[in-house]
């Protein structure tokens, strides 16, 4: 019998054994800091500097334009706030275009950059899959745009943006072009000269890496200012020692991520379409967000007509199930999340969202046990949600 399944890959991932080994002798082998002269910190920072590296070659960029970070988030942050800022310096430059759906680490910076620093910041209109195409983005850059910033794959709906189009679009008008790749990465083509973006931010622990370190590519000539300032560190775009088994860690997760990409694919895209098929026909009044075929292999989420999302995470808890929602739901004010909006969702449905994401470690007795579950707690998840959000 199985205790309990984890379906949250969007989330985190566990650490793959082989990257845990390679992390290993820096946490008390080889432990100097990087910065220093003596022999420990030059064994430091030759590891700092092979893993930048491998994530180099992995990304098809040049070493210096790989910037270690302590997640996507951060990644995220530098990349817009230092970017708009330079921009402004430079060419005068206030307007920032970003998708309504973006995770918070962009829309929240964006939203700061506008109240704090004076920006002006043009909310992309998505598809109803969650979508920007390239002709919205074209339809919406001027001469004062300073930064258009649009995510490669959605962590909540699962939808894959057309970024090399995007990209393109940016390219011609020589505006600098971010994309938010932190969920993309575990399963998609990561070369930046391919995708033609300026910016990309990624996190490892999305790909079976460790919680606490990130990367940011920014391409050679882009303007960018430091936010986090001191030493030298990172070409001077982010001071502050590095963090040595972490990166170890990032570049062997990477590396291990890009060799075994097909085989991961082809272990979780049938399981996710059954899990998609079966509750499509099987639970009543439920919706597939997200694009249909244009999606994360791993990736399938719903909204479910009047269910609470929040209680439905609870019930599918109990039972043995770690699943995630979209909805912002808090007690007594209960909204939807801004991509459950962005698609054009009603509130009745907008707030019953659930995300599924699969890994390794999924396996088909995972999903008989869900799928045998999971009617019955969506059933008991809408007797228990009110008529009426108060």
């Amino acid at each position: 019998m199985i205790d309990h399944i984890y379906l949250d890959y969007a989330a985190t991932t566990p650490v793959h054994p082989r990257v845990l080994g390679a992390m290993s002798p820096y946490f008390n082998e080889t432990f100097g800091n990087p910065s220093s002269i003596h022999r420990y910190g030059q064994q430091a920072e030759a590891a700092v500097e092979s893993a930048r590296e491998t994530i180099s070659s992995e990304l098809n960029c040049l070493p210096q334009e790989i910037v270690f970070t302590s997640c996507g988030t951060e990644s995220d942050n530098l990349a817009l706030r230092g970017t708009a800022l330079a921009m402004r310096e430079k060419s005068g430059a206030t307007w920032i275009l970003a998708s309504q759906a973006e995770h918070h680490a962009v829309s929240k910076t964006a939203i700061q950059l506008a109240e704090v620093y004076g920006f002006q910041v043009e909310w992309l209109k998505t598809d109803k899959y969650g979508a920007i195409t390239q002709e919205t983005v074209a339809n919406a850059i001027c001469k004062d745009t300073a930064l258009v910033s649009v995510m490669y794959a959605n962590n909540e709906i699962g939808t894959v943006n057309p970024v090399s189009e995007i990209g393109a679009v940016c390219r011609a008008h020589n505006i600098p072009f971010h994309t938010d790749a932190v969920q993309a990465a575990a399963y998609l083509p990561l070369d930046v000269q391919t995708l033609n973006v300026d910016l990309m931010s990624l996190g490892a622990h999305k790909f079976y890496g460790p919680k606490g370190i990130g990367v940011l590519y920014v391409r050679t000539g882009t303007p960018i200012f430091p936010i986090q300032t001191g030493g030298g560190q990172e070409n001077g775009l982010r001071a502050g020692t590095q963090n040595v088994p972490y990166a170890v860690g990032f570049a062997a997760a990477l590396r291990l991520t890009k060799e075994e990409r097909v085989q991961r694919m082809d272990h979780v895209r049938p399981l996710r379409d059954r899990i998609v098929g079966t509750i499509l026909e099987e639970v009543p009044d439920s919706l597939l967000t997200g694009h249909p075929v244009d999606r994360l292999p791993n990736h399938c989420s719903f909204a479910f007509k009047d269910v609470d999302g929040n209680l439905l995470l609870t019930l599918l808890d109990a039972a043995g199930f770690a699943c995630s929602s979209g909805s912002a739901c808090k007690t007594g004010n209960p909204e939807p999340s801004e991509v459950m909006t962005a698609i054009g969702l009603s509130r009745d449905w907008g707030l019953g969202s659930l995300r599924v994401t699969l890994g390794a470690g999924t396996t088909p007795a995972h999903i008989d046990a869900f799928l045998k579950a999971v009617p019955g707690i969506i059933q008991q998840a809408r007797a228990l949600t009110p008529d009426k959000w108060e």
